[in-house]
């Protein structure tokens, strides 16, 4: 389901600028990346912090956010398999700010530092992954060993986001919105005019298989399934144009019919 049918128009418009933001000044050790037919879907690179087992790793994960965002918090789920405490072996991802301490002032900077800070400072007490939290209690060499082991083995460097793909899509989302709205005045006038809206192209799931472990389906967005931002701009402009054209016919007719009634007087 597309962003714009999945969240309302006024979340779409905050998203956009956080995505913006996060995009021209991201937080340390963090990569924002998004699939542009599904703003409600967020993709994150984390790069695992220095001086923890997961050092020199680098770890895919998403945000869903639901039709109630952000009355309800997203959901966390790491893609690269991880040996954590607080990740489950289906990679979900287990930290109060995503559960009992959300709040809908949180914006998704916060959310993504606090699930980097999770690589940092885990919690072995709220285990998803219980082998990981016992073993973290009772024997800190032996978890850490089998974390820099999966580290090793999964967490290798991943494609790099389209460059400026966020900024080109939250421009062009922008403009939709607003060519939204004034669809919505135009089919008062002139309900029979249809107006050409971009199709959307579905990512790619594929699971893979390596080194006798199971691989998460990978599900961030590849230079292949990403839309061009400069081509959904187009096909707002165009949208743009033809409302335009519309409110020209409408406004036409509204004149002519004054001039009838001025000539009948």
């Amino acid at each position: 389901m597309a962003a714009n049918e999945n969240l309302p128009p006024n979340v779409i418009k905050q998203l956009a600028k956080e995505l913006k933001n996060l995009d021209e000044s991201p937080p340390e050790g963090i990569k924002v990346g998004i699939n542009d037919d599904d703003f409600s879907t967020i993709y994150a690179d984390i790069e695992g912090p220095a001086g923890t087992p997961y050092e020199n790793g680098f770890f895919r994960m998403k945000l869903l956010l639901s039709h109630d965002f952000p009355h309800s918090p997203p959901k966390g789920y790491f893609l690269t398999k991880i040996f954590h405490p607080n990740i489950a072996p289906n990679g979900e991802i287990c930290v109060n700010t995503l559960k009992k301490d959300w709040n809908p002032s949180l914006g998704l900077r916060h959310v993504l530092i606090v699930v980097r800070c999770l690589l940092i400072e885990p919690f072995p007490e709220s285990a998803l992954n219980e082998q990981a939290g016992k073993m973290l209690l009772e024997n800190y060499q032996e978890y850490a060993r089998h974390a820099r082991l999966y580290t090793g083995i999964h967490a290798k460097p991943k494609p790099k986001f389209k460059s400026g793909a966020i900024s080109e899509s939250t421009t062009a989302l922008n403009v939709d919105q607003t060519n939204t709205s004034v669809t919505a005045d135009q089919k008062s006038i002139t309900p029979d005019v249809a107006l050409p809206l971009p199709s959307p192209l579905a990512p790619s799931t594929t699971p893979t298989k390596g080194n006798g472990l199971e691989q998460p389906a990978s599900l961030a967005p590849t230079t292949d399934t990403v839309v061009s931002g400069s081509a959904v701009a187009a096909a707002a402009t165009a949208q743009k144009k033809e409302c335009g054209l519309a409110k020209v016919h409408a406004d036409k007719k509204k004149l002519d019919a004054r001039k009838k009634s001025l000539k009948r007087l």
